[in-house]
């Protein structure tokens, strides 16, 4: 057994059969202790704890936040034995590999990011690969997988559920608390990809997530007024160069870390459509932030994630890293016990670099 405690925060609002997530819990206890979150209605709940009885340590959430997994998070962490835990959404995979490169990691950093990649790959995610190979193009991707050190996330009292972006606001509230991240672009985690429904539901989701981060959204707000000036003024070169600028811009993000092993050469001719998909979609996510919020998991979310300038002035003031200035939300105390799961094989998740170490400015 790997001395790590996996954290799987889950909401299954329909009867979805368990039997791949179950095959997948019952290989990871064999390595892991593992911990299943259940916010999952009352049906589906009974449902699970029949089919991983004696498998999993299957609870429900004792934390209620807006954001239905960071309750399920700050629930696994607290009954967590050991200080280094994993944090996976239900479509994760990891195989002993990739556990054991992630405990390293956390010998010498507060929170770790793998890398996702999709697999099986229909089109839809190859779709959204183009995005993963911009972002590592530009630094970092967020996966659907953190490892993160529980002394130190109990140490600054969680973080706030009050938010969408809720991989991105951990991480911040670690650096914000003088943690260390380390993003780990070579370490390769599979994920299965959502059906195409689901893709579709989650295009003005995502893009409302890079309100987070005012460049970037602002990069991709003048994605279609600039597109649209080039075709008025029949300026097709200009066109074909955008084309081949965020092509180049995947191609290069796919070569990083040794991602041609896992990202097919089909997904880089996805990434100018993804650019257009994301900048007709930011000002979508700009209305609905007018409006009010977007909609997710049945609550209206305001929020995207914090400042870092914010979570430090937070922090400078006394307040924990898990309270809205708003409304608080639950302040817990250390505890002891197990966590959550996920994960098949095909590609050995790898360290192919150490990645980059950051702290607050």
């Amino acid at each position: 057994m790997i001395d790590l405690d996996y954290v799987l925060p889950l909401r299954w609002d329909d009867d979805a059969d368990p039997a791949e997530l179950t095959g997948y819990l019952r290989r990871l206890a064999g390595q892991v202790r593992v911990i299943v979150v259940d916010g999952s209605p009352p049906r589906q709940y009974r449902r699970h704890a029949r089919a991983w009885q004696g498998i999993v340590r299957h609870v429900p959430p004792r934390e209620t936040t807006a954001n239905g997994k960071v309750g399920g998070v700050l629930t696994g962490v607290r009954l967590a034995r050991s200080d280094y835990v994993v944090i996976a959404d239900d479509d994760v995979r990891y195989d002993a590999a990739g556990l054991a490169a992630l405990r390293a990691l956390l010998e010498k950093a507060e929170v770790v990011r793998p890398q996702n990649y999709f697999d099986p790959l229909p089109w839809h995610a190859r779709w959204d690969t183009a995005r993963t190979l911009i972002n590592r193009a530009f630094g970092a991707d967020h996966p659907g997988t953190l490892g993160v050190r529980r002394s130190f996330f109990q140490r600054m009292g969680g973080y706030d559920g009050e938010v969408l972006f809720e991989n991105l606001e951990l991480v911040r509230t670690v650096l914000a608390h003088g943690g260390r991240a380390r993003h780990a672009p070579g370490l390769y985690v599979r994920r299965l990809p959502p059906g195409a429904r689901r893709f579709w539901a989650q295009r003005v989701r995502q893009a409302y997530d890079d309100l987070a981060q005012p460049a970037r959204m602002a990069v991709f707000l003048a994605v279609v007024p600039g597109l649209v000036c080039l075709l008025a003024r029949r300026r097709l070169a200009g066109v074909l160069g955008y084309a081949v600028l965020t092509a180049g811009l995947a191609e290069a993000g796919r070569r990083r870390a040794g991602g041609r092993g896992v990202f097919p050469a089909s997904c880089v001719l996805f990434a100018p459509v993804w650019v257009l998909e994301r900048g007709v979609c930011s000002w979508l996510a700009l209305y609905r932030r007018g409006r009010g919020g977007v909609r997710y998991a049945g609550r209206t979310i305001r929020v995207a994630a914090h400042s870092a300038r914010r979570l430090r002035a937070r922090r400078q003031g006394g307040v924990s890293g898990s309270l809205d200035a708003r409304k608080p939300t639950t302040l817990w105390e250390p505890s002891q016990n197990g966590l959550v799961a996920d994960r098949p094989q095909r590609h050995s998740a790898t360290v192919a670099r150490p990645g980059s170490m950051t702290r607050p400015s």
